[in-house]
């Protein structure tokens, strides 16, 4: 069996997303959304997991214990000259196991990755909320973590960020970068959030919002002059609103309806999609606020938002299907692709001919 070191260089030299430490199986690498063993003959049993992920709690040093007794924990550690490391570790069939995410230092160039200059431009808004949306592994973090370098290299402002774990590191540039690690440098969310707001912040960004405590905090935040971004895991424009009012009880929707619909600036929502040269592109749904999306928001009629996305395209928004459309007109992605990422696959393949 090949040393902790070993399998980390190994998937960072394959450019390898995750790497997963599971007894019963050899240590997988996953590569453009595809799980392979990095040594089919290294079969690993459950003391072979337990001695890796010691290994990994050595390396970021941090004490096991709170993993022992709970079963699950989150963390993250760097490793200079390879790379950052975002460590899952949880008990799965009585044995230790564990999912480590792969950072690259240094933000990633935005405009070699795919993140169009509708989303960065963004890092222009001061007051408001921001949310950046989508299923885990669509890259929300990278897309954020780009915003905010642009917000670091042009504006003089303190960013706070609230992250479980901390992924990209930011270096002050004309901007004071405050990172905060959950469960590390603050007990959780809410707790973070509510003393954010008493640490002079101008841009605040929430890594994840859970419940309906830390969305409310988030949207008075957002309505007191506070630029604030934040992630939710969901799908759309759509879903990502409906979530949010169904987060508060039923007594309450009709006023969170309305300050959402204030508060709110962009909604981004991404996924990534396998492009034809074996790799990953992302496509983005961008739903700016105007007065129709208002007030659809405020009528409970976010069921018609989709069509005033597709009707707002000289606002700089565009359609999660029209993204697809435009990567597949580009030649970057093929027709199947296209249909299988598409949210109305029979209309687009109309549109495809």
């Amino acid at each position: 069996m090949l040393e902790l070191t070993d399998y980390l260089s190994e998937a960072v030299k394959a450019n390898a997303s995750d790497l997963f430490i599971v007894a019963g199986s050899p240590v997988c690498q996953k590569l453009d959304k595809r799980v392979s063993p990095i040594n089919k003959e290294d079969m690993l049993y459950p003391q072979d997991a337990e001695k890796l992920i010691t290994d990994l709690y050595q390396a970021a040093s941090r004490p096991m214990d709170q993993f022992l007794s709970k079963g699950d924990d989150d963390f993250s550690f760097s490793m200079p000259g390879l790379a950052r490391f975002r460590v899952n570790a949880y008990r799965q069939r009585g044995s230790l196991a564990a999912v480590v995410r792969i950072v690259a230092f240094g933000i990633p160039d935005w405009s070699k990755i795919g993140i169009p200059e509708q989303v960065m431009g963004l890092s222009d808004e001061s007051h408001g909320m921001i949310l950046v949306t989508g299923t885990a592994g669509s890259g929300k973090s990278t897309t954020q973590a780009c915003i905010i370098d642009r917000i670091n290299r042009n504006y003089e402002r303190h960013i706070i960020t609230m992250e479980n774990p901390i992924e990209y590191l930011h270096r002050n540039v004309k901007s004071i970068v405050s990172q905060r690690e959950i469960a590390i440098d603050t007990e959780d969310y809410l707790s973070a959030l509510r003393a954010c707001l008493r640490q002079a912040p101008d841009v605040i960004l929430l890594g994840e919002m859970r419940d309906h405590e830390t969305i409310r905090t988030a949207m008075t935040a957002a309505e007191t002059g506070h630029l604030l971004i934040a992630t939710l895991h969901t799908k759309g424009a759509v879903n990502t609103i409906d979530r949010i009012v169904d987060s508060f009880p039923s007594e309450q929707q009709g006023q969170v309806r309305v300050q959402l619909s204030m508060v709110l600036r962009t909604v981004v929502s991404q996924q990534l999609l396998p492009d034809v040269n074996g790799g990953l592109v992302p496509a983005f749904e961008i739903m700016h606020m105007n007065s129709a999306i208002r007030s659809l928001i405020r009528d409970s009629k976010s069921h018609q938002i989709d069509n005033a996305i597709a009707a707002g395209s000289g606002e700089g928004m565009i359609a999660m299907d029209q993204s697809i459309l435009n990567l597949y007109k580009a030649g970057t992605i093929s027709r199947e692709t296209a249909l299988d990422y598409a949210d109305n696959p029979e209309q687009l393949k109309r549109r495809l001919g």
